[in-house]
This record gives C-alpha cells, structure tokens and sequence, in this order.
C-alpha cells in the first residue's frame, strides 16, 4: 500500500518537472525557475493582486495550484508575475495571431503596361483592367516603355498616363506622379480608402 503511493506521488513530481520543463524552453517570457528576482509583484489565477512576494512564495503558490509562474513585466521594479496555465495562454495567444492575419488585407502591386502611341480601343481596355485592380484593392503601376525615337517624345507618355490617372481620379490617388526611369515612364496608383 506504501508503495503505490511513493508511486503515485513520484509520477506527480515526474509530471510536474516534466511540464515545467517542456513549457519554460518558450522565449518569450520567463516562465517558473527562470525568474530570477527575489521578490515579484504577485497578481492570482483570478487576476487579483496578491502584492509583494518573495519569488519562493509565488512559485509555491504556482505549484500548489498546478499552475505556471510567469514574469509579464520583466522591465518592471519588482517584475510583475502572473499565475496562469501558461500552455492555455500561449494557444489563446496563437489562435488571436491567426485571425489577425485572417483579417489582414494583402495590398499586391499590379502592373500595366501602356505605349506612348496607344490606341483609344487599347486604352479603354487597360483602363477597364487598371478600375478592376483599384476596385479589387491593389495598387497599380502605369508603366509606359519608349522604344527606339520615342524617348525623344516623352510627353506623349506623360498624356498618356495623365489621361489614365484623370480616368480613375474618383477611385484613386496619384500615390507616385509619372517620372522617368531609363527608358520607362512609370506612374502608381492606390486606391482610395472607403470609409
């Protein structure tokens, strides 16, 4: 009868270290004998203050309740420790970065590609998929490649991408003005915020 209790009792101590052990090689916080202050603001599992403790007494407290001791304000004088399932926490942590990421919006930037000697049928079409792009949320590049002679006659490009960008002046702002790179006139577009 003595013997399954030592049994019991050694897989419990077992348990214990083993789950300190497992959950104290996290970064992010000190976590139980990774504390290294004397004495720790003390706030409960309940999120009551518990006050000024020595470092001993938390981690008593901590063990007790079969719960982690963790330091949230290191930085602090005394450090601010919690007492807190420390594995929970980290999945709840998880979980919220998760759907944070869900919820971002991805803003790809988008190229179109123009001539200085377009074609009114050609630019209505590239204007039709540059609308597409700033109504889906992306930015747009206008980019517009002289070839040849045309570099000599850049303000034709410039008409061009002005034309474009007064097009869409209702869904979009001028983010970068036509200017030349080399041989390319390049303009962005971003897309107005609807509010």
């Amino acid at each position: 009868m003595g013997a399954s209790y030592v049994h019991t009792f050694l897989f419990y101590l077992y348990y214990i270290f083993w789950r300190w052990q497992v959950i104290s090689k996290d970064q992010q916080h000190q976590i139980n004998e990774a504390i290294r202050a004397r004495e720790v603001r003390l706030i409960d599992a309940n999120g009551d203050q518990a006050g000024i403790v020595a470092l001993r007494d938390a981690l008593k407290m901590a063990q007790e309740q079969n719960l982690d001791l963790v330091n949230i304000a290191p930085q602090a004088k005394p450090p601010v420790c919690r007492i807190m399932n420390y594995g929970k926490f980290r999945y709840e942590q998880s979980k919220k970065d998760k759907e944070t990421r869900k919820n971002q919006k991805i803003v790809q930037l988008k190229e179109v590609r123009l001539s200085a000697s377009i074609e009114e049928n050609d630019v209505q079409t590239k204007l039709k998929h540059v609308i597409k792009f700033l109504q889906h949320g992306d930015k747009v590049k206008l980019s517009i490649r002289f070839r040849g002679r045309q570099i000599t006659h850049q303000e034709l490009g410039r008409k061009v991408l002005d034309r474009v960008a007064q097009e869409v002046k209702e869904i979009a702002d001028v983010e970068r003005p036509a200017k030349l790179e080399g041989r390319q006139m390049i303009m962005i577009l971003n897309p107005k915020q609807q509010s």
